[in-house]
């Protein structure tokens, strides 16, 4: 009797701790906000800018939305771009419910917006002012110096605790200048190679030049563009083909494969789950990409050998420009990565007589007498094998948010069976 009523304890903590899991380590913001049709508009906005995928790859978030009344003063006004830079200073960088606002140490306090992170907003143009105002009130506001509170906190609307929060403003938070940014345009971009050169991508630039690559990467512009640049050092690495090899059109194929005719930013890539086509792509999955993540950080696979995203060099809407530390090789022109090497037999162990094969029970175990595994290939399912060993250590961190719901399972109801036997 006391067997099953710790089974059924046990199991009933299984079940509760499941619940949690599916809350801690996802949630859709644009699913969210589908449930209230007042926030339409600028749940629309969320998706064009792709600010809906960068708020999903986050597990600690709190998004102040604007109603539809509230979302007319940037709709329709504003380039793209400058709607993505306003809508990011609403999304904060830390977990505020409707208690937390009103127990601000010392009734003020700024904090970190996704803006911040992007490298468009200077000084501390990217952080908000939060302060508990008299009377239950709480008020928003830029926090560079002489701004006003000019947001109000006006209701709760949806909590997954510790996770993401979900809170009603009636204005925008507008820093200086950031409704005055210009608009990305394939004129404005007429200077690519000269942002590619300060980035350390001269050879990729000077590709793209000599090729003629770099007209199509224009005329992608307004429909969304996406580029991966190698670094100069990614070109002297050891494995790079000689390029002088290769005939004109596997040159332009090789740097259209660079480049995809969508916008695509880090939160974007962090979130997919699909193949990727690119410029190049002509055909079902010939010149596709993959993507995998390792903590933060995001690795490109070609099915040759994988490469992570370094750097942003720029991303206003709808263009976005990365650098890359490995040369993107497609399997179309370079063939897939050779499967590893058998693990060679240790020099100390015996080599068996042909005459006397040891029985199964005998055998040794093939684990114990491996030398360590090989290095991985390139495959989405793991971490590549030149990741920086900066992303273990953060994926560490993270693993209370990204650990598999499965495998609790199979942990919680071993113990389960467990107990029910004893």
């Amino acid at each position: 009797m006391a067997s099953s009523s710790r089974a059924f304890s046990l199991l009933a903590f299984t079940i509760s701790l499941l619940a949690v899991l599916s809350t801690v380590t996802a949630h859709n913001i644009t699913q969210i906000l589908s449930e209230s049709p007042e926030y339409s508009s600028f749940n629309s906005y969320l998706s064009q800018t792709k600010l809906a995928d960068e708020i999903n790859s986050r597990t600690t978030i709190t998004l102040l939305v604007l109603n539809n009344g509230a979302m007319s003063s940037l709709a329709g006004k504003h380039p793209l771009s400058v709607v993505k830079n306003a809508l990011s200073l609403l999304v904060l960088l830390d977990y505020y419910d409707p208690i937390k606002l009103h127990k601000i140490s010392q009734g003020t306090t700024l904090t970190t917006t996704l803006y911040q992170t992007t490298g468009n907003a200077p000084g501390n143009l990217g952080f908000v002012n939060v302060t508990d105002l008299k009377g239950g009130k709480v008020g928003f506001g830029s926090a560079a110096p002489g701004s006003k509170l000019e947001s109000s906190y006006t209701k709760s609307v949806k909590q997954i605790p510790y996770n993401i929060s979900v809170l009603e403003i009636d204005a925008p938070i507008i820093a200086p200048g950031i409704l005055t940014a210009p608009a990305p345009s394939a004129d404005g971009l007429s200077n690519i190679t000269g942002l590619l050169e300060k980035a350390g991508c001269k050879t990729f630039a000077n590709l793209l030049v000599t090729s003629g690559v770099l007209k199509t990467y224009e005329s992608t512009v307004e429909k969304g563009l996406t580029v991966f640049a190698p670094s100069d050092e990614a070109f002297k690495a050891e494995g790079v083909p000689d390029l002088t090899k290769l005939t004109q059109a596997e040159v332009v194929s090789l740097l259209e494969y660079h480049a995809l005719s969508e916008y695509k930013p880090k939160g974007s890539l962090k979130t997919n789950k699909d193949a990727i086509s690119t410029l190049a792509t002509n055909g079902a999955g010939k010149y596709d990409l993959t993507t995998s993540t390792s903590g933060d950080e995001v690795i490109l696979h070609t099915g040759v050998g994988p490469s992570r995203l370094a750097d942003t060099v720029v991303d206003e809407t709808p263009v976005v420009i990365f650098t890359v530390d490995k040369v993107l090789l497609p399997t179309k022109l370079f063939g897939k990565s050779p499967s590893p090497a058998p693990a060679p037999e240790p020099v100390s162990a015996p080599t068996p007589s042909p005459a006397k094969s040891p029985s199964p029970a005998e055998a040794p175990s093939p684990v114990a007498a491996s030398p360590p595994a090989p290095p991985v290939d390139d495959s989405p399912g793991g971490a590549p094998s030149d990741s920086p060993t900066s992303s273990e250590d953060s994926k560490a961190k993270n693993a209370a948010f990204h650990v598999s719901a499965s495998a609790y399972v199979t942990v919680l109801v071993t113990l389960t069976a467990t107990s029910i036997f004893l």
